[in-house]
């Protein structure tokens, strides 16, 4: 049975056998027992002669190369010291590359329920460790959708640590599929550190206070949380003192830095007239690093992915898109003097099906009707609540929920326990805000009275909205018999806009493919050349209008207000119009057509007129039965 033992069992003590192994640390370098940092100009020839490049050594000797320049070497400064061939240069290039894939550091392994094990690069753990980042953990991903969804409690943190990953995993697929792109290790890091950072701007209920509070508290204020990402991703390096840490793992400052908040948030200063290229971070030829994080191109980036795959499994929707099939087929390739991501020209479909997916998660999620309600109310309730919030800052000066985005000492403490702080408080001052945020608690919600859309779309500001709601309070129906009285603050118009990320555009129009034949050549493929049962337009405008009171007099009375401004504004009739207001609705002629003639109508103008002429007939008897 001896002879049976494994061979380490045999050198083993009983003791040591039970004793956890120690975790192998690799050497940074090839060279044993030396720092890539300390290497001399003897240590990098030794390096080239290993890697079999020890012919261009006495050139790496003349310009007197270390360790600590093998860091910022590029293919343009190995063309200077002489290496004219190209593929030598590359291979010298794939050889650096390894030097910095091999680290002191090992890397972090996240379990992550969308991509499985998820191993992140130790700078980005660095960033994960901070105040800032950690901060995420508590502002929810879906925001007021977790009152209706009781799966989505996911939160902002685990989103960016998927981004993060994705963006590592489409950007070195590029460079293993086209080393001719010379992406290297610096560009690998900050786009994954862009993905990861890229929503650290936002508030309390993630898209709600920036698009439903901010707008209302500050209406003079042009506020978008990437405008609070890259503030606290400023704000996260300096008060963490990563810079040193993000040299020693090669990046350049501040050009790296640069580059980050590019990703997030576009160009940092506004373009010059006649300047061609507005980013400071990366040269043009490296453009389609821009597309990977936040596309401002086409919409298709990995922040998407995540949130589509991310959103779907928590509340429980199928997910019609693969990301893992774009990630095999795209390519980058040349389009108007500039590179651009592309994938295969079968996978147009494919794509649709994504913007597609978008617009389902927005239907039948993220703007539904109650999420919709419930945001409004705890929005109301911050707005009640926000000249008697105090928020510590910088310097122990205080700031308020609405001016905590111009500090970001203050903003890192402000996340989604303001509802709880707030609710559970006992202060006077506070009182309105807490009966709204109970009431949610409670489920005693506003009520939606109905949607409509408009024939065009309509430019729609806080002004308008006001006015809207005036009218809905004057929009008394005649020969109404209801004695309740209606006031323009008992109505809440909220206007919604469903597209395909790109307003009226299709974002397919920007999209470029290659065929099989010619991987390397940029093709356009029209909507015309995919489907006929593709959508004609691909941006609506739905507007929704909601009812504070409760009780079934005031409601009842409300849904007829709202049919009669529906009327008087000629937006489209409600779907429960005639269940609502059935004696009000026959007074539209537009809102009588059969939706059985609606195909033959809109083949032939002349029967179409001739049943709108028939539709009038017919309301005229029934006035004149009536009276």
């Amino acid at each position: 049975m001896e002879n049976r033992k494994r061979p380490l069992d045999s050198v083993l003590s009983s003791n040591d056998r039970f004793k956890t192994p120690e975790k192998k640390r690799l050497s940074p370098v090839l060279l044993p027992g030396s720092d890539l940092l300390q290497w001399g100009v003897e240590e990098t020839c030794q390096f080239l002669r290993k890697e079999g490049l020890g012919e261009w050594e006495n050139a790496f000797r003349a310009q007197r190369i270390t360790g600590v320049g093998l860091r910022y070497l590029n293919d343009a400064d190995l063309k200077t010291i002489g290496i004219e061939c190209l593929g030598v240069r590359l291979r010298i290039l794939h050889s650096l590359r390894k030097l910095w894939q091999i680290d002191t550091e090992a890397n972090k392994v996240f379990n992550d329920p969308i991509h499985g094990h998820v191993e992140l690069h130790p700078l980005l753990i660095k960033i994960i460790d901070t105040p800032q980042f950690q901060r995420l953990r508590n502002i929810k991903q879906l925001g007021g959708t977790y009152f209706v969804f009781p799966g989505a409690s996911h939160n902002r943190f685990e989103h960016s640590i998927g981004v993060g990953y994705l963006a590592g995993q489409l950007v070195q697929a590029l460079n293993e599929r086209q080393p001719e792109l010379l992406i290297c290790h610096r560009d690998i890091l900050c786009v994954q550190i862009a993905g990861l950072c890229h929503d650290l701007g936002h508030g309390p209920f993630s898209h709600m206070f920036d698009g439903m509070f901010i707008p209302k508290a500050c209406p003079q204020v042009n506020w978008k949380h990437e405008t609070a990402s890259l503030d606290m991703f400023d704000h996260l390096v300096e008060s963490n003192g990563l810079k040193v840490v993000m040299e020693e793992h090669g990046l350049v400052l501040p050009e790296d830095l640069d580059f980050i908040k590019e990703q997030i948030a576009g160009p940092l200063s506004t373009q010059t007239p006649g300047q061609k290229w507005p980013y400071k971070g990366r040269p043009e030829d490296k453009s389609f690093l821009y597309e990977i994080v936040a596309n401002k191109r086409n919409g298709i980036d990995v922040d998407k992915w995540d949130y589509f795959a991310r959103d779907c499994y928590h509340l429980g929707i199928q997910n019609n898109f693969d990301y893992q099939r774009f990630l095999k087929f795209a390519r980058v390739c040349e389009v108007d003097g500039q590179k651009h991501i592309c994938t295969r020209d079968k996978e147009v479909g494919n794509l649709y099906d994504m913007f597609h997916t978008r617009n389902c998660l927005h239907r039948r999620a993220y703007q539904h009707k109650v999420c919709n309600i419930i945001e409004t109310m705890i929005t109301e309730a911050f707005l009640k609540a926000d000249p008697y919030i105090q928020i510590e800052g910088t310097e122990g000066k205080m700031f308020t929920l609405s001016t905590a985005i111009d500090d970001m000492v203050a903003y890192t403490k402000l996340t989604d326990y303001v509802f709880e702080q707030i609710l559970n408080s006992s202060s006077s001052e506070l009182r309105e805000a807490r009966e709204i945020l109970h009431n949610i608690v409670c489920r005693r919600l506003y009520k939606c009275l109905g949607q409509t859309q408009p024939d065009q779309t309509v430019t729609v500001s806080q002004e308008t909205i006001k006015i809207w709601e005036q009218e809905l309070s004057e929009s008394t129906p005649q020969n109404s018999s209801s004695a309740v009285s209606l006031q323009p603050q008992d109505f809440i118009v909220n206007v919604i806009v469903m597209d395909y990320g790109m307003k009226e555009k299709n974002p397919i129009n920007n999209v470029r493919f290659y065929c099989k034949n010619d991987p390397n050549k940029a093709i356009q493929i029209r909507k015309n050349q995919v489907s006929k049962l593709l959508p004609e337009h691909f941006a609506e405008q739905l507007i929704r209008v909601y009812f504070k009171k409760t009780d079934n007099e005031s409601l009842e009375a409300a849904k007829k207000h709202f049919i009669q401004w529906c009327m008087n504004k000629n937006f489209s009739k409600p779907q429960d119009g005639d269940i609502i207001a059935p004696e009000l609705t026959p007074l539209k002629a537009s809102w009588c057509n059969n939706n059985e003639g609606e195909n033959s109508d809109e083949a032939n103008p002349t029967e179409r007129n001739k049943n709108l002429v028939n539709g009038q007939k017919k309301i005229k008897t029934q006035l004149f039965k009536k009276k």
